[in-house]
C-alpha cells in the first residue's frame, strides 16, 4: 500500500520532533526544559471545566449543528462587538474543531489546484501544508527584521498574478511575535484579494492595540479560538467568520469533513466568553511578566533579538553566528543543555539560522534554561 504523493510531500512539524525527543530524554531520567511548545502551562479555567461537566451530565453530548451551537455563535458575535466595535452575525460564524479545521474549511472555499495562495515568510509551519494538500501553491512573500517581520503590501502585490486567490496573515505571529500595525492591516485589506487572517493569539497583546481584519475590510475570513487565550489546547474549539456568501461552502465542507465541533466543548465555549474574562485577564499578566524576563534574560546573555515581539508567547532569536542549519542545532542544543528549542527552519527559508523560544513555561525555568543555553554557546 503506497502513500499517496500528498501524503509523502506534506513536511513535519519539527517542533513535535523536538519535543517528542525531549519526553523520551526526560523519561530517561534528563533534566528537561521546554522552551519548545508553543502550549500554555495553565490549567483550563475552572468555570469553563464546570460547563463541561454540566454539559455531559445533562447529556448534552450528541451532534449540534454544522455551523455550532447558537449560543456559542452569539457569544462569538458579541465578543467581536465588545473587543473590537465590530458587528458580526452569528448566521457568519462557523465553529469548528479548532483553529486548524477553520483554516482548512476557509482555504478549501477560496482555492482550486493550480491556485496561489500568499504568506510572509517566515510563517506558521502548517500554512504551506494546508495550501499543497488543496493542490494549490503557497507563494512566500520575503520578510525580516529591517521590515520589523511585518508583510511589505507592495512586495506583495509585486508576487500577485491572475492565480492569487488568497494571502494568509497572521497577527500576533508564529514565529515572531510580532502584531500587524494598523498602516500595514488597512493596506493588506486593500490589495484587492480575500484576506485570510489568522487571530488565534488574540488576547495575548502585550503592547500597543489588537486589530481584527474585520475592521478594514469584509472581504476577509478571520480564525479565531480558545486553545491560546482560553489554556483550552486538548478542547480542539475553534471558529472562523465568514463573509455571508461563503457561509453555505464552509457549512457543506463542515457537513462532509468534520460533522461538527464536540458538543461538550462548545458548551465550554459559552462558559469561557461570558465567564471566564478574569482568568483569561490573570494567564495574560503572567505571559507578560515571563516576556519581559526572557527578553531581559536575553539581553544580559547576549542573544540576537533583532525584533522584540509584542504579542503571542515567542521570541525568535538570530543564530547564524553559530550555525547554518537550524534543525540539527536545536538538536544539540537539547542533547547538551536539556532546553528544548524550534529550529527557525520550521517556519520557512526567512527563518533558517534563527531559534524560536517560547515562554509559555515558568519564569524559573526561562531563567534556567536561557542560561544554559548561553553557557552552551560560550563554548563554541
Amino acid at each position: 500500500m503506497e502513500p499517496s504523493r500528498t501524503a509523502q510531500e506534506v513536511r513535519p512539524f519539527l517542533v513535535m520532533d523536538v519535543m517528542e525527543r525531549a519526553n523520551t530524554m526526560a523519561a530517561s531520567g534528563r533534566n528537561i526544559i521546554h522552551l519548545e511548545v508553543g502550549e500554555p502551562d495553565f490549567d483550563t479555567p475552572s468555570c469553563i471545566r464546570r460547563a463541561a461537566l454540566a454539559a455531559i451530565e445533562s447529556g448534552r453530548t450528541h451532534y449540534t449543528d454544522s455551523l455550532g451551537i447558537a449560543e456559542l455563535r452569539d457569544a462569538i458575535a458579541r465578543h467581536y462587538e465588545a473587543t473590537y466595535g465590530v458587528r458580526v452575525e452569528e448566521d457568519r460564524i462557523v465553529v469548528t474543531a479548532g483553529s486548524s479545521p477553520a483554516l482548512l474549511l476557509a482555504m478549501a472555499c477560496l482555492v482550486d489546484g493550480g491556485d496561489e495562495v500568499m504568506m510572509p515568510d517566515p510563517y506558521y509551519a502548517c500554512y504551506p501544508n494546508f495550501v499543497r494538500v488543496l493542490k494549490a501553491r503557497p507563494v512566500f512573500v520575503p520578510t525580516g527584521s529591517m521590515d520589523g517581520f511585518q508583510l511589505d503590501p507592495g512586495k506583495a502585490k509585486s508576487l500577485m498574478t491572475p492565480s492569487t486567490r488568497a494571502v494568509i496573515v497572521n497577527s500576533p505571529a508564529n514565529p515572531t511575535g510580532v502584531c500587524l500595525d494598523e498602516g500595514h492591516m488597512r493596506s493588506i485589506a486593500s490589495l484587492g484579494i480575500p484576506v485570510l487572517s489568522d487571530e488565534i493569539y488574540h488576547g495575548l497583546v502585550y503592547e500597543g492595540a489588537q486589530h481584527t481584519m474585520l475592521e478594514f475590510t469584509d472581504d476577509a475570513i478571520v480564525v479565531n479560538g480558545f486553545s491560546k487565550a482560553y489554556a483550552m489546547t486538548g478542547w480542539r474549539l475553534g471558529w472562523a467568520v465568514f463573509p455571508r456568501h461563503l457561509v453555505r461552502c464552509a457549512q457543506k465542507l463542515q457537513q462532509n469533513l468534520l460533522i461538527c465541533a464536540p458538543s461538550m466543548a462548545q458548551w465550554a465555549g459559552v462558559a469561557a466568553l461570558t465567564e471566564a474574562a478574569h482568568d483569561v485577564a490573570a494567564m495574560r499578566e503572567t505571559f507578560a511578566r515571563r516576556r519581559t524576563v526572557m527578553l531581559r534574560e536575553m539581553e544580559r546573555r547576549n542573544f540576537n533579538v533583532e525584533v522584540k515581539p509584542t504579542g503571542a508567547f515567542y521570541v525568535l532569536v538570530n543564530m547564524s553566528r553559530y550555525t547554518r542549519d537550524s534543525q540539527e542545532f536545536a538538536l544539540e542544543i537539547l542533547e547538551h543543555t536539556g532546553v528544548g528549542v524550534t529550529p527557525g527552519i520550521d517556519f520557512g527559508k526567512g527563518a533558517e539560522g534563527y531559534i524560536r523560544f517560547s515562554y509559555a513555561n515558568s519564569e524559573a525555568n526561562i531563567i534556567e534554561g536561557i542560561n544554559r543555553i548561553a553557557d552552551f554557546l560560550e563554548t563554541l
